[in-house]
């Protein structure tokens, strides 16, 4: 456990990249009129989730106003809403909403996380950044020693976390495709278990208010997922 914090502290301190941080600083001081009277976290965000969690959710960067805000993931936005409300639904979640870092949100052998830790300028990380982040989660997986399954949502996810997991399991070539639903499992290099790594389209406003990610289709995977890693 005491690896886990030490690495989200560090997490929290990066300012490796020039473009990330000068962006996430900024709209932490601009602030959105909805919000001017809070203070944003505006830093680098880390996973959150019991250090025992089976299963990881990876999603792709902290929203400007929404885990930029809150210093949680998937916290305080729409996707945020979407996606804990069906977390919920399926046992995963103590509760349906996420607000802040203190509303009592407890996961239930699950940790949330991205391959980019800092809000970007239009949800769009550059390649450089993506690689330039991926050895903190390369450490984070590591040090789920318990993990069984990775659902992966949205493309870019799933492009940024087939080479993490590379530093653990064999990951065969041509690389698995992305899809909704789609699951591979993979081998491990060590003496950890096979991984299941599960896509899932990503719960942004995009995708849930045009209806390609409905309640249902989100449930039905993460249920997937849960099964997998062997969660209650």
């Amino acid at each position: 456990m005491r690896g886990l914090v030490l690495l989200d502290e560090e997490v929290s301190t990066c300012r490796a990249c020039p473009r990330l941080v000068a962006w996430r600083e900024e709209v932490a001081r601009v602030k959105r009129a909805a919000f001017r009277d809070e203070t944003y976290w505006g830093r680098p965000v880390p996973g959150f989730g019991p250090p025992n969690a089976s299963l990881a959710i990876v999603g792709l960067a902290p929203a400007a106003h929404g885990a930029n805000r809150t210093g949680r993931m998937f916290t305080g936005d729409r996707s945020g809403d979407f996606l804990y409300a069906a977390m919920h639904a399926v046992g995963l979640a103590s509760q349906p909403t996420a607000t802040s870092r203190d509303d009592g949100l407890e996961l239930v052998g699950t940790r949330i996380t991205a391959p980019v830790k800092c809000a970007p300028p239009e949800n769009k990380p550059t390649p450089t950044e993506r690689d330039t982040c991926r050895p903190w989660l390369v450490r984070e997986l590591a040090l789920l020693t318990t993990l069984k399954a990775v659902l992966v949502l949205g493309a870019f996810g799933w492009q940024a976390v087939l080479p993490v997991l590379a530093e653990h399991w064999h990951v065969p070539k041509p690389r698995p495709r992305f899809g909704h639903g789609a699951e591979v499992v993979l081998e491990p290099r060590t003496d950890r278990p096979p991984v299941h790594v599960i896509g899932c389209f990503h719960p942004s406003q995009q995708n849930t208010f045009t209806g390609r990610l409905t309640r249902p289709m989100l449930e039905t995977v993460l249920r997937r997922a849960k099964q997998a890693a062997s969660i209650g």
